[in-house]
Protein backbone atom coordinates (compact mmCIF):
# COMPACT_ATOMS: atom_id res chain seq x y z
CA UNK A 1 0.00 0.00 0.00
CA UNK A 2 1.14 3.23 -0.63
CA UNK A 3 1.64 5.76 2.13
CA UNK A 4 0.60 8.55 -0.08
CA UNK A 5 -1.85 7.44 -1.64
CA UNK A 6 -4.48 4.98 -0.42
CA UNK A 7 -7.54 5.54 -2.92
CA UNK A 8 -8.78 7.00 -6.18
CA UNK A 9 -10.67 9.50 -3.93
CA UNK A 10 -7.45 10.76 -2.22
CA UNK A 11 -5.23 13.55 -3.91
CA UNK A 12 -1.40 12.71 -3.98
CA UNK A 13 0.78 14.86 -2.08
CA UNK A 14 3.73 16.94 -3.54
CA UNK A 15 6.40 15.94 -2.65
CA UNK A 16 7.23 19.71 -1.39
CA UNK A 17 3.84 19.77 0.58
CA UNK A 18 4.32 19.13 4.61
CA UNK A 19 1.13 18.17 5.48
CA UNK A 20 -0.70 14.45 5.22
CA UNK A 21 -3.25 13.91 2.63
CA UNK A 22 -6.79 12.62 3.28
CA UNK A 23 -7.04 8.77 2.67
CA UNK A 24 -3.36 8.65 3.94
CA UNK A 25 -2.45 5.75 6.59
CA UNK A 26 -4.05 6.60 9.84
CA UNK A 27 -1.98 7.23 12.85
CA UNK A 28 -3.08 4.05 14.15
CA UNK A 29 -1.98 2.15 10.81
CA UNK A 30 1.31 3.46 11.00
CA UNK A 31 2.18 2.33 14.58
CA UNK A 32 1.09 -0.93 13.81
CA UNK A 33 3.44 -0.88 10.83
CA UNK A 34 6.12 0.23 12.35
CA UNK A 35 5.46 -1.12 15.98
CA UNK A 36 4.26 -4.90 15.46
CA UNK A 37 5.11 -5.18 19.23
CA UNK A 38 2.01 -2.89 20.28
CA UNK A 39 -0.82 -4.64 18.40
CA UNK A 40 -2.98 -6.59 20.93
CA UNK A 41 -4.02 -10.17 19.32
CA UNK A 42 -7.50 -10.58 19.36
CA UNK A 43 -7.52 -13.62 21.51
CA UNK A 44 -5.35 -11.49 24.38
CA UNK A 45 -7.98 -9.55 26.88
CA UNK A 46 -7.23 -5.79 27.04
CA UNK A 47 -5.21 -4.56 29.54
CA UNK A 48 -6.93 -3.62 33.25
CA UNK A 49 -7.34 -0.18 34.52
CA UNK A 50 -8.08 -0.82 38.27
CA UNK A 51 -9.49 1.49 40.79
CA UNK A 52 -10.66 1.65 44.43
CA UNK A 53 -13.50 4.02 45.93
CA UNK A 54 -11.98 5.76 49.38
CA UNK A 55 -15.13 7.01 50.11
CA UNK A 56 -19.13 6.10 49.16
CA UNK A 57 -18.96 9.86 47.64
CA UNK A 58 -16.85 8.39 44.90
CA UNK A 59 -18.22 7.20 41.65
CA UNK A 60 -17.06 4.44 39.33
CA UNK A 61 -15.23 6.22 36.04
CA UNK A 62 -17.50 6.11 32.85
CA UNK A 63 -17.16 6.08 29.03
CA UNK A 64 -19.69 8.55 27.39
CA UNK A 65 -19.90 6.03 24.51
CA UNK A 66 -18.23 2.52 23.45
CA UNK A 67 -15.71 4.66 21.27
CA UNK A 68 -15.38 7.31 23.90
CA UNK A 69 -11.15 7.79 25.04
CA UNK A 70 -11.56 8.26 27.85
CA UNK A 71 -13.16 7.31 31.07
CA UNK A 72 -14.97 9.99 32.94
CA UNK A 73 -14.43 11.24 35.90
CA UNK A 74 -16.56 12.42 38.89
CA UNK A 75 -16.35 15.43 41.61
CA UNK A 76 -16.95 13.66 44.62
CA UNK A 77 -17.20 16.79 46.46
CA UNK A 78 -18.78 20.23 45.77
CA UNK A 79 -16.71 23.39 45.53
CA UNK A 80 -16.80 26.52 43.95
CA UNK A 81 -14.32 27.71 41.26
CA UNK A 82 -14.10 31.51 41.36
CA UNK A 83 -14.39 33.53 38.46
CA UNK A 84 -10.97 33.55 36.23
CA UNK A 85 -9.67 31.32 39.45
CA UNK A 86 -9.18 27.62 40.00
CA UNK A 87 -9.81 25.16 42.48
CA UNK A 88 -9.22 21.72 43.36
CA UNK A 89 -11.32 18.80 42.95
CA UNK A 90 -11.28 15.17 44.38
CA UNK A 91 -12.66 11.87 42.91
CA UNK A 92 -12.43 9.84 46.13
CA UNK A 93 -10.94 6.62 43.99
CA UNK A 94 -7.37 5.82 43.71
CA UNK A 95 -5.82 3.92 39.95
CA UNK A 96 -3.86 1.22 38.99
CA UNK A 97 -2.65 2.01 35.84
CA UNK A 98 -1.86 -0.96 33.49
CA UNK A 99 1.84 -1.84 33.05
CA UNK A 100 3.67 0.59 30.44
CA UNK A 101 0.59 3.14 31.19
CA UNK A 102 0.44 7.12 32.43
CA UNK A 103 -2.87 8.40 33.12
CA UNK A 104 -3.80 12.06 31.34
CA UNK A 105 -6.48 14.19 32.89
CA UNK A 106 -7.92 15.69 29.67
CA UNK A 107 -10.72 18.34 29.76
CA UNK A 108 -14.57 17.50 28.98
CA UNK A 109 -15.47 19.62 25.52
CA UNK A 110 -19.00 20.68 27.19
CA UNK A 111 -17.72 22.10 30.51
CA UNK A 112 -14.64 24.05 28.45
CA UNK A 113 -17.42 24.89 25.96
CA UNK A 114 -20.28 25.57 27.90
CA UNK A 115 -18.65 27.11 31.51
CA UNK A 116 -15.10 27.92 30.21
CA UNK A 117 -13.96 25.64 32.62
CA UNK A 118 -10.38 23.75 31.75
CA UNK A 119 -7.90 21.44 33.43
CA UNK A 120 -4.39 21.90 34.01
CA UNK A 121 -1.46 19.25 35.44
CA UNK A 122 -3.00 16.47 33.88
CA UNK A 123 -0.58 13.56 34.65
CA UNK A 124 -1.22 10.71 36.68
CA UNK A 125 1.89 8.71 37.04
CA UNK A 126 1.86 4.72 36.92
CA UNK A 127 2.96 4.41 40.71
CA UNK A 128 0.70 6.91 42.05
CA UNK A 129 -1.70 5.84 44.40
CA UNK A 130 -3.11 8.68 46.10
CA UNK A 131 -6.56 10.07 45.84
CA UNK A 132 -7.19 11.58 42.00
CA UNK A 133 -7.50 15.07 41.79
CA UNK A 134 -7.96 17.57 38.84
CA UNK A 135 -7.09 21.16 39.23
CA UNK A 136 -9.60 22.73 37.18
CA UNK A 137 -9.66 26.49 36.04
CA UNK A 138 -12.63 28.68 35.37
CA UNK A 139 -12.17 30.99 32.26
CA UNK A 140 -15.20 32.65 32.85
CA UNK A 141 -16.60 35.97 34.29
CA UNK A 142 -18.52 34.03 36.77
CA UNK A 143 -17.81 31.53 39.63
CA UNK A 144 -19.10 27.94 38.54
CA UNK A 145 -20.41 25.42 41.24
CA UNK A 146 -19.16 21.97 41.15
CA UNK A 147 -21.66 19.61 42.50
CA UNK A 148 -21.35 16.14 44.04
CA UNK A 149 -21.58 13.74 41.41
CA UNK A 150 -20.91 16.35 38.08
CA UNK A 151 -18.06 14.86 35.68
CA UNK A 152 -15.46 17.34 35.52
CA UNK A 153 -12.60 15.64 33.31
CA UNK A 154 -11.87 12.64 31.63
CA UNK A 155 -9.03 9.56 32.28
CA UNK A 156 -7.62 8.65 28.82
CA UNK A 157 -4.85 5.69 29.47
CA UNK A 158 -1.58 6.36 27.36
CA UNK A 159 1.03 4.37 26.47
CA UNK A 160 5.09 6.05 27.91
CA UNK A 161 8.15 5.37 25.60
CA UNK A 162 10.84 6.62 27.89
CA UNK A 163 13.95 6.71 25.94
CA UNK A 164 17.94 6.78 26.88
CA UNK A 165 18.97 10.10 27.97
CA UNK A 166 21.59 10.85 25.51
CA UNK A 167 23.95 13.98 25.98
CA UNK A 168 25.32 16.03 22.71
CA UNK A 169 27.32 18.68 22.16
CA UNK A 170 25.18 19.14 19.16
CA UNK A 171 22.05 18.23 17.20
CA UNK A 172 21.41 17.27 13.78
CA UNK A 173 19.87 20.73 11.86
CA UNK A 174 16.66 20.33 10.24
CA UNK A 175 14.58 21.63 7.76
CA UNK A 176 11.88 23.35 10.24
CA UNK A 177 15.25 24.20 12.80
CA UNK A 178 14.54 26.62 15.41
CA UNK A 179 11.34 27.75 13.94
CA UNK A 180 8.59 27.78 16.54
CA UNK A 181 5.01 28.80 17.08
CA UNK A 182 3.27 29.18 14.01
CA UNK A 183 6.52 28.84 11.60
CA UNK A 184 4.61 26.04 9.80
CA UNK A 185 1.37 28.02 8.92
CA UNK A 186 -1.80 28.75 10.62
Amino acid sequence: MNILHRDNHSPLLKESDNRVPVGAMTDVEICETKHPELVRDENTPPPQLRFSKLSSDAHIPTRGSSLAAGYDLYAAHETVLPAKGRGFVKTDIQIALPDGCYGRVAPRSGLALKNGIDVGAGVIDQDYRGNVGIVLFNFSDEDFKVQKGDRVAQLICERIYLPALEECESLDDTKRGANGYGSTGV
